[in-house]
């Protein structure tokens, strides 16, 4: 039934211009960057090779390319989360959904697994222009995957906030405006930090991005993501829960 939801979901997305024209800014966006990357390698490339150990594609392309499709995920996820239940809730059919012969955790995990396949998509893309540059360079394979891993990580992480602010209100805009803010206040909260140690660090979503970012794959940073998509998950069933109880 999960995947029955999740694809009943993705197709919803697909189904209408919103998710399309989405997808389509994000890539040319992405590209921009991808390309000027590229552009600013190829100048700099005759100083590198008179350095001994010089950084290679994957770490001034690749690396800041991932760092841009973070920023803009964080700038998309509220749009594409703010409807999954706020609209429901504005059409008056999650009563409707809440009264069906299944659970609310799956109903959430369904609407979860349908934003992941579409954000997938995004980054699949993403990873896509970096295996390109394979064509006229080596690439670092534990960068990359470090990256790739980090990205799912902070998307799902993203989608599980949106997913619970969207259960909140039954207004799709104040959903994509309350989703935004808590993402970008959690992006930037380590800017706050008088030091490394500060608990403000611990909180920051760019803190634990920026370990896989440089193709380090940290547990503790991986149990941050673990636990922060969890807890958001949870919250989440129980508002429903709370829902379903009194109707």
């Amino acid at each position: 039934m999960i995947f029955t939801i999740a694809a009943k979901e993705l197709k919803i997305l697909f189904s209408g211009p919103m998710a399309w024209i989405i997808l389509a800014v994000l890539e040319i966006i992405l590209a921009y960057f991808f390309l000027n990357q590229v552009d600013a390698f190829l100048t700099i490339q005759p100083q590198l090779t008179a350095l001994a150990n010089p950084p290679g594609v994957t770490e001034l392309i690749v690396t800041p390319l991932f760092g841009n499709a973070a920023i803009i995920l964080l700038m998309a996820v509220p749009l594409l989360s703010m409807r999954l239940i706020a609209e429901e809730r504005r059409n008056q059919t999650l009563n409707l959904l809440l009264s069906a012969p299944v659970s609310v955790s799956e109903i959430i995990l369904g609407k979860f697994l349908g934003l992941m396949a579409f954000l997938s998509l995004f980054i699949g893309l993403t990873a896509l222009m970096s295996l390109s540059l394979y064509a006229g360079a080596t690439l670092d394979p534990g960068l990359l995957a470090g990256n790739i891993v980090g990205l799912v990580l902070l998307a799902a992480s993203f989608a599980a906030l949106g997913l619970y602010i969207s259960s909140l209100t039954a207004h799709p805009l104040i959903a994509a405006m309350g989703t935004f803010g808590a993402l970008l206040g959690l992006w930037i909260i380590n800017m706050s930090a008088r030091d490394a140690d500060s608990w403000l660090n611990t909180l920051s979503l760019l803190k634990h991005f920026e370990s896989f970012n440089r193709g380090i794959i940290n547990s503790a940073d991986a149990a941050y993501f673990v636990l922060f998509i969890a807890l958001f998950l949870v919250l989440t069933v129980r508002r429903l829960d709370n829902d379903r109880t009194h109707g």
